[in-house]
């Protein structure tokens, strides 16, 4: 997901954009654990979108 895409949502819409990579993230950890992952940098890609959606998430906080 694109930075600028994420500035253009409000607080509630990142909070549950953040809820669904967090459980995107724990479904692929196990499919990990279970070796059934063929594509294994999808895990990372989910974490910079966790990272993103935080840092924007501080961004917006520290506005008000």
């Amino acid at each position: 997901m694109k930075t600028s895409e994420l500035r253009a949502k409000n607080v509630e819409d990142l909070q549950k954009e953040l809820l669904e990579l967090r459980k995107a993230q724990f479904g692929l950890r196990m499919q990990v654990a279970t070796q059934q992952l063929t594509n294994t940098s999808q895990v990372g890609k989910v974490r910079k979108d966790i990272a993103r959606i935080k840092t924007i998430q501080r961004e917006k906080a520290a506005a008000k």
